[in-house]
């Protein structure tokens, strides 16, 4: 869902009149890509063997920049840049360039996995860009994993996990959170459907507007 998601928003994000205005896309969405944040922290599947042969698709397919949809992957885009002379766009980088533009002095909260939170990838973007923000306390982070896990990525009904996102958000903001990164693109799935509940900032939707600019196009903007 999370890769339909980006690819939704990059065609509604295009300022197209017409079907031929639009950006040509590769997609290789494979489930079976090993979980990204077990690798980080329990030693799980090495997940790069397959991403790498998702890239090698595209490349063949004819890309002129990779993207993708997982903050979490993005821990491993070293090792991948490695293996491709083809630019990656990194959506922690164009978000943390956003904070620092559009929320100047306000402090973020990251809503991340624990995979994203413990290889730092927000951190260090934002800390360099000079933007202030907090992490999710441990019970945060239990509740906000059930939320991805439990409830975006099994399907479930927004009302099973409303109440428990709700609280990690409440919690966050009474601690001096001003905004929200929805650092996991499982949870702009989960903004959308609760009505949007905070300010966020969503770095999927920030990915496919640098998709539309790097590719020559226009955005649309609202």
């Amino acid at each position: 869902m999370a890769t339909a998601d980006l690819f939704r928003k990059i065609t509604a994000l295009t300022k197209a009149g017409k079907d031929s205005e639009h950006i040509r896309v590769y997609i290789d969405s494979n489930p079976e890509i090993p979980d990204r944040t077990a690798a980080i922290l329990q030693g799980g599947p090495d997940p790069v063997p397959a991403m790498v042969d998702a890239l090698v698709n595209l490349e063949a397919c004819g890309a002129d920049c990779i993207v993708m949809p997982c903050n979490t992957a993005h821990y491993f885009l070293p090792r991948l840049r490695e293996e491709t002379g083809l630019p990656f766009i990194s959506m922690i980088d164009e978000t943390a360039r956003a904070c620092r533009e559009e929320r100047p002095g306000a402090a973020a909260g990251i809503l991340a996995t624990s995979g994203t939170l413990s290889a730092g990838l927000y951190q260090k973007a934002l800390s360099s860009a000079g933007v202030p923000y907090l992490e999710p306390s441990a019970e945060e982070q239990k509740a906000l994993m059930s939320v991805i896990y439990d409830g975006v990525k099994a399907g479930a009904d927004p009302s099973a996990y409303r109440d428990a996102f709700q609280g990690v958000l409440n919690a966050m903001t009474a601690r001096g959170a001003d905004y929200f990164l929805l650092a996991c693109t499982e949870l702009p799935l989960a903004f959308q459907a609760l009505g949007r509940p905070a300010d966020a900032l969503d770095p999927t939707e920030l990915l496919a507007r640098a998709v539309i600019r790097f590719c020559g196009y226009e955005v649309r903007e609202a």
